[in-house]
C-alpha cells in the first residue's frame, strides 16, 4: 500500500493470491491509520470532481488527524531523555528547563508524525492547513458557502496574508451578505494559538539557553523568530534552494535554443533530482528516417542521409542537455548507441521482467547497502545520460527510476517519437527498462562526459566521413548530385538549427577534416 511499485512485493502478493484458501479479505494493511486512509480517499474524490464525497472524507481525515496529534503530544510527557554525553550534572532549575523544552519540542514534532504516510520518510507539507484549502473549495462547489467561508477563515489562521484566500473570503462574504459573521473553527484557533505559544517558549530557550530547534511548520511567522535564528533559517533555506536547483527553476538554467521544444516533466514531477523529459526533439518524419536506418543496419548497409540525420539528432540532444544541465560547460559524447528491442514470442500477460536491470550509469549500484560505488568497472567518467525515443507502436519498454534499493519505483516514462529523457548518471538516478511485450522499441541511447579526454572517438570518425561526403557532393554538378542519391529515395532535412542562429551558414554542421575516398556504404559495429 505504501510502495505500490515495489517489484518484489508485487510478485509476492501475486503468489499469495494464487494460494488455496486465500481470499481478498485475507490481506490487511497493518500500517494503515484512519486519517491517512480517509485523506487519500478524499483527495481521490476531489480530483474527479466528486466534491460531496470529498467533503465527507476530508472532514473525517481532519478529525482523525487532530485526535492522532493529541495522542502523540500526550506521549511526549515522560522521563527526561538526556541526549548529551556530558558528565556534568545540571542544577535543578537547568534540569527542569531542559526537560520542559524537550517536551515542547517533542509536541511540535508531532505534526510531522501525523503528516508522514506510513511507509514513507518525508512528511506532507502543510498537512493540516491543506485540509482547509481543499475543503473551502469543495464546500463552495456543493453550494455551502457558509462552511466554505469557515474553512477559508480557518486557513487564514495559518497564513493570514495569503492573497488568494483573502480574495476568496471577500467572495464568500459577498455571497453570504454583510450581516453574516464568518469565523474560523474554534478548535483550530486553539490549536494555532497553543502551537505559537510553544514555539515562542522554545525560541526563547534556544536564544538564551542554547540548543537548536527545527521548526516543523512553514506557517510560523517571522515575527516570532529571534533575529539570531532568522539568519540561520535564511541560510538553511538558501542551502536547500541551491541543493534543489533543478528543472523547477528553469530561469536559472541556460536557454533552450530550439523552437518547439517543450519540457513535459521536471525533477519535481519525476520525484527525484537532475531528471527531465523533453518532447518534440524530433519530428515524425525524422523518427521514421532513423528507424529506416536501424532496419538497414541489420543488413550492414547504411543510408548516408539517414546516418547524417542520426548524427544531427544526437548532436541536437547533446546541446539540449548541455544548455539545460551544464550551461557554460562543454558536454562531450561518451557513447552513442542506436538500439532496438523486439518482444519475444509467446504468452506476454503479467510479465514483470526487465530488458535492462536497475542500474546507475557511472557507479556500481549496491541495493542492499543503499550505496552506489564509484569504482571500476563502472564508467565513472560519465556525467549525464539521455534516451531519445523513436517510436511508440509497441507495448512495455517503459523507462523507470527507483530509489537506491532498486525496487521502489519513483517515476516512469512512456516512450514516444521525439521524446528525450535526460538525467545525471550517478547514484541519485537508478533506473531500468521494462521488457517489451509486443512490437519493437527503438531509441538512441546517449551518454555524456565533461572530460574531453573521454570523448567518443568513433563519433569523430563518423563526423569526418559525413563532412567528406558533404564536401564531395558540393563539388559535383547538380545533376550528378541527384544521381548520387541513395536507393531509398529519402530526403535529407537541414540540420536542427538553434533559433536566432538559423541564418548563419557557419553554424551548420561542418565536421571533421579531409580524408581519402569514402566507402560506398558505412558498416555498423555492434557495440554489444
Amino acid at each position: 500500500m505504501a510502495n505500490p511499485q515495489h517489484l518484489q512485493m508485487r510478485e509476492d502478493i501475486e503468489k499469495y493470491q494464487r494460494m488455496a484458501g486465500v481470499k481478498s479479505d485475507s490481506f490487511r494493511d497493518l500500517e494503515a491509520v484512519p486519517h491517512w486512509r480517509a485523506y487519500e480517499t478524499g483527495v481521490q474524490h476531489y480530483k474527479v470532481d466528486e466534491y460531496q464525497e470529498a467533503v465527507v472524507k476530508l472532514e473525517e481525515s481532519l478529525k482523525e488527524a487532530l485526535l492522532a496529534l493529541e495522542d502523540c503530544r500526550a506521549l511526549c510527557e515522560g522521563p527526561w531523555e538526556d541526549e548529551t554525553e556530558e558528565e556534568i550534572q545540571p542544577g535543578l532549575y537547568e534540569a527542569v528547563a531542559a526537560h520542559y523544552i524537550q517536551v515542547l519540542k517533542c509536541r511540535q514534532q508531532c505534526v510531522l508524525d501525523i503528516a508522514t504516510k506510513p511507509g514513507r520518510v518525508s512528511a506532507t507539507e502543510d498537512f493540516i492547513p491543506s485540509h482547509f484549502d481543499l475543503l473551502q473549495f469543495a464546500y463552495n462547489q456543493v453550494g455551502n458557502q457558509a462552511l466554505a467561508a469557515e474553512c477559508a477563515a480557518s486557513y487564514l489562521l495559518f497564513y493570514p496574508m495569503d492573497e488568494s484566500m483573502l480574495e476568496k473570503m471577500k467572495y464568500y462574504q459577498t455571497e453570504l451578505g454583510e450581516g453574516v459573521s464568518v469565523t474560523a473553527r474554534e478548535n483550530i484557533y486553539h490549536y494555532v494559538q497553543q502551537s505559537l505559544k510553544e514555539k515562542k517558549l522554545i525560541y526563547y530557550a534556544v536564544e538564551h539557553l542554547g540548543g537548536t530547534f527545527n521548526d516543523p511548520d512553514l506557517w510560523t511567522s517571522d515575527e516570532l523568530i529571534p533575529e539570531s535564528q532568522k539568519q540561520k533559517r535564511r541560510e538553511d533555506q538558501e542551502k536547500q534552494r541551491l541543493e534543489n536547483l533543478d528543472v523547477e527553476q528553469p530561469e536559472q538554467r541556460g536557454p533552450l535554443f530550439f523552437e518547439g521544444l517543450t519540457i513535459t516533466q521536471d525533477s519535481r514531477q519525476l520525484n527525484g533530482s537532475q531528471r527531465v523529459v523533453f518532447d518534440r526533439v524530433l519530428t515524425d518524419s525524422e523518427c521514421k528516417d532513423i528507424l529506416r536506418l536501424a532496419k538497414l543496419a541489420q543488413d550492414g548497409a547504411v543510408n548516408w542521409r539517414d546516418a547524417k540525420l542520426l548524427l544531427q539528432a544526437s548532436e541536437k540532444s547533446r546541446k539540449i542537455v548541455q544548455s539545460y544541465f551544464t550551461p557554460g560547460k562543454k558536454l562531450h559524447f561518451s557513447f552513442t548507441h542506436l538500439v532496438c528491442r523486439t518482444a519475444v514470442e509467446g504468452e506476454q500477460d503479467d510479465r514483470m521482467d526487465l530488458s535492462h536491470p536497475v542500474h546507475a550509469d557511472n557507479c556500481l549500484l549496491d541495493p542492499e547497502g543503499k550505496e552506489c560505488w564509484k569504482e571500476p568497472p563502472a564508467y565513472m567518467y560519465r556525467d549525464y545520460s539521455g534516451i531519445l525515443y523513436l517510436n511508440d507502436d509497441f507495448k512495455g519498454g517503459e523507462l523507470f527510476f527507483t530509489e537506491l534499493n532498486a525496487v521502489t519505483v519513483t517515476a516512469q516514462v512512456r516512450p514516444k517519437c521525439g521524446r528525450l529523457v535526460a538525467f545525471s548518471s550517478g547514484g541519485e538516478n537508478p533506473h531500468g527498462v521494462w521488457a517489451v511485450t509486443r512490437g519493437r522499441r527503438c531509441a538512441i541511447a546517449l551518454w555524456y562526459t565533461l572530460s574531453q579526454e573521454r570523448a567518443e572517438q568513433e563519433r569523430l570518425e563518423a563526423e569526418a566521413l559525413v563532412k567528406q561526403r558533404d564536401m564531395e557532393q558540393e563539388k559535383q554538378p547538380e545533376d550528378k548530385q541527384h544521381q548520387g542519391l541513395d536507393d531509398s529515395g529519402g530526403t535529407s532535412p537541414e540540420p536542427p538549427v538553434p533559433k536566432e542562429r538559423a541564418r548563419s551558414t557557419s553554424q551548420r554542421h561542418k565536421l571533421g577534416s579531409e580524408s581519402p575516398q569514402q566507402p560506398q556504404e558505412l558498416r555498423v559495429r555492434d557495440e554489444f
